[in-house]
């Protein structure tokens, strides 16, 4: 029974990271891509990590397993902030569609 739920949980991941990949080709600027990935990768790299677990259990394995889905789902949000912020500093523009630009303000005033 933890082998069909464990393999349910690792196709949903990779699921999760095959829109993640549609999503880098498809958006047009670095902003949106990146929450693309973060989202979309996070949650399918975890959903895959997760499903390792529960198909092997309290083994070295799963508990190894387990540890990459605390690792990547505390710094992959980081990182990603840490990218858009540092993209947005060195000047990378929006997309010309984008209808607002809610962190200027916010560094105008800092």
């Amino acid at each position: 029974m933890n082998e069909i739920i464990g393999k349910i949980i690792i196709s949903i991941g990779i699921i999760a990271d095959f829109i993640g990949c549609i999503g880098l080709i498809r958006f047009p600027d670095v902003y949106t891509r990146l929450q693309a990935s973060t989202k979309c990768v996070t949650l399918g790299t975890c959903g895959i990590f997760f499903g390792v677990f529960v198909h092997s259990g309290f083994t070295s394995l799963g508990i190894k397993a387990l540890l990459i889905v605390i690792f990547v789902f505390l710094t992959s949000p980081v990182s990603s902030h840490a990218l858009a912020r540092a993209a947005y500093r060195s000047g990378v523009k929006m997309c010309d569609k984008s209808v607002c630009d809610e962190y200027k303000s916010q560094v105008d005033r800092g």
